[in-house]
């Protein structure tokens, strides 16, 4: 470990021994009140309301429900279709940002981030007044037979814009911080391009990648404004399931609505069990080499 890190960590230390008990068991209970409050009994009362009608109602309702089985199929075939979309998108943009220096760059690492400065309902109204029947492409659109709003390619392309800086901006400073000392030397040995990328950069970055991708896959999966206005949500073709939970509580449903959003929470905490395993692996591996370097 660096003498700094370590000069950081005891000093840290002997300031969390000085305090007094009553307040650390204070600032402890009041994050653990707070973490109970917000979270835990909310997502034990989504749970209890699922199972209201007991395990043969919750199953009716998630599989014997025409119009919700076919929200899960829609959320599960536009979430890793953003993914996807968003890691191409965002691994070029990394390389393009770090690896090379042009007019505008820092115009292109701000526009990176307008899908979280501008609400999604407002993102989801701009898709209808660009691909809708009034919109500016919308009657080319009917003349080539393609429909976007109100149907499937509207909610991936949605859900991709909305989730687009999570992958770009977890691998820029960390694109940034490797440096491309190894890239260059790779280069002048001869290599092309993609075994630049499959043998150099991608081992660098992986982990990185990952993480941002687990991080978008929980956007993706939970997105509802942009997806409700262009969706038109229409039950049975274009509902995702954030949608599906909010029909069904219209219609007060209360065991249906609950129980595709108990679905929607093991989703997301599948995704956090994720994201820890991850952390936990890469402290792992970081803790390996450092005993390493220390034994060398």
């Amino acid at each position: 470990m660096h003498p700094s890190s370590m000069r950081i960590k005891k000093s840290v230390g002997a300031m969390v021994a000085t305090e007094p008990f009553w307040l650390r068991a204070l600032l402890i209970g009041a994050a653990y009140l707070i973490i109970g409050a917000l979270i835990l009994v909310p997502i034990v009362y989504v749970f209890v309301q699922a199972f209201a009608e007991g395990w043969t109602g919750y199953i009716n309702n998630l599989v014997r429900d025409k119009d919700t089985l076919h929200s899960i199929w829609l959320t599960l075939s536009v979430a890793p279709l953003a993914v996807l979309f968003n890691t191409v998108l965002g691994i070029a943009a990394a390389w393009c940002l770090t690896r090379f220096k042009f007019p505008g760059r820092t115009l292109l690492v701000t526009l990176l981030d307008v899908p979280f400065a501008i609400s999604p309902v407002v993102v989801g109204l701009m898709f209808l007044m660009l691909f809708g029947m009034q919109g500016f492409f919308g009657p080319t659109l009917q003349q080539w037979g393609v429909k976007i709003v109100f149907a499937w390619p509207g909610l991936v392309l949605a859900t991709t814009f909305v989730t687009l800086p999570f992958v770009a901006r977890e691998l820029i400073p960390l694109m940034e911080s490797l440096g491309d000392e190894e890239e260059v030397a790779a280069v002048s040995l001869g290599a092309n391009p993609w075994q630049l990328f499959w043998r150099i950069t991608l081992p660098n970055i992986k982990w990185g990648l990952v993480y941002g991708m687990i991080q978008c896959n929980a956007r993706a999966i939970g997105e509802f404004g942009a997806v409700y206005v262009i969706s038109g949500h229409i039950a049975g073709e274009t509902d995702t399931m954030p949608l599906r939970v909010e029909k069904l509580f219209q219609e007060y449903n209360n065991p249906g609505s609950f129980a595709v959003a108990s679905l929607l929470t093991l989703m997301a905490l599948g995704t956090l069990l994720g994201k820890y395993v991850l952390e936990l692996w890469i402290a792992r591996q970081i803790a390996s080499h450092q005993s390493d370097v220390e034994g060398t």
